[in-house]
């Protein structure tokens, strides 16, 4: 029973008591905070690393590690800053021949990184491997080609001229790995939908890996007119070329998209419309489709017929 009334007397505290004791706790807690971060410790830091290389000669083809784990033993104070990322500094990782760099082990870095860190000392660094790929810089010329399958226009409507891309090139400037992968041309592609007016806009030059590749101009301006349509179909004699009377017709159906503006002009010409395939490429129980040659410049072909080959 004593021991019950001294503890409910200490609750009995007034208020300025329960200040006091309040401010000697606070008091307690700030001296084992500074004798404990007084002490050494070891963990690990995240440190930022700049790989620092001739950019005039060399540009990298992937990115680049931005960290490395170290394991670092030190003052409780740097350890703290250090791991709210507080005064961190920069690791920098010279590469003289960075093409020729595809990994480094973690382990040989920590000459490196021990000159650099400050007060801490160096452990071990916790990253395995920090893979690389920095390849010579290049520059070459590509032309540009032009994607409009995903321009979509309002009902009625459609592609009345051929398209233009201005310019009609562009240079690239980056890793040698990532230019030499690329074809001849650079295809953008248009999207915009339910297109109802002569079409202008500008399309982003954009490929696999152009985040590392300097492009001018980075745009391109796609331009075609866009106007009334009609779609017309016609029956095209077949020619083959190899194997001929293996095909079970002599014709297919094509169908055509028109400007409403030379529909009748279309009709006169469709008769130079032919179709060609290859009976040479046809294997048993496959059906090929026909090349549609000799097409007017403002005609769109929209679909055909395919060729079968004749029941045994």
């Amino acid at each position: 029973m004593n021991i019950l009334r001294i503890i409910f007397n200490l609750l009995r505290f007034d208020r300025a008591n329960w200040k006091a004791v309040g401010l000697c706790v606070l008091t307690a807690m700030v001296f084992w905070i500074f004798n404990a971060f007084n002490k050494n410790y070891s963990t690990n830091v995240r440190f930022p690393i700049l790989f620092e290389f001739d950019g005039e000669k060399f540009t990298p083809a992937q990115h680049l590690p931005k960290t490395i784990n170290v394991n670092v033993s030190g003052n409780g104070w740097d350890l703290f800053r250090k791991h709210l990322g507080v005064k961190v500094p920069q690791v920098i990782i010279p590469l003289e021949r960075p093409n020729e760099v595809r990994k480094i082990v973690g382990s040989t870095l920590a000459p490196i990184l021990a000159t650099q860190v400050g007060n801490l000392k160096i452990n071990f660094v916790v990253t395995d491997t920090v893979y690389l790929q920095i390849d010579k810089r290049d520059m070459h010329r590509y032309k540009l080609a032009v994607d409009v399958s995903g321009v979509t226009f309002r009902q009625g409507y459609g592609r009345i001229s051929p398209v233009v891309v201005l310019p009609d090139s562009v240079r690239l400037d980056g890793p040698e790995s990532r230019l030499h992968s690329l074809s001849d041309s650079i295809l953008v592609a248009a999207e915009f939908r339910n297109v109802s007016e002569n079409f202008r806009h500008d399309v982003e030059v954009n490929f696999p890996g152009s985040e590392f590749v300097k492009r001018n101009p980075p745009t391109a301006q796609v331009i075609f007119e866009v106007g009334p349509v009609q779609e017309v179909g016609r029956n095209l004699k077949v020619t083959v070329e190899k194997n001929p009377g293996i095909f079970a017709q002599d014709s297919v159906e094509a169908h055509f998209q028109i400007p409403v503006i030379h529909v009748s002009d279309f009709l006169l010409q469709s008769r130079e419309i032919s179709s060609v395939v290859n009976g040479k490429s046809l294997r048993q129980n496959k059906v090929l489709l026909p090349r549609v040659l000799n097409m007017p410049t403002y005609a769109q072909l929209l679909r055909v017929d395919s060729v079968h080959i004749k029941a045994n």
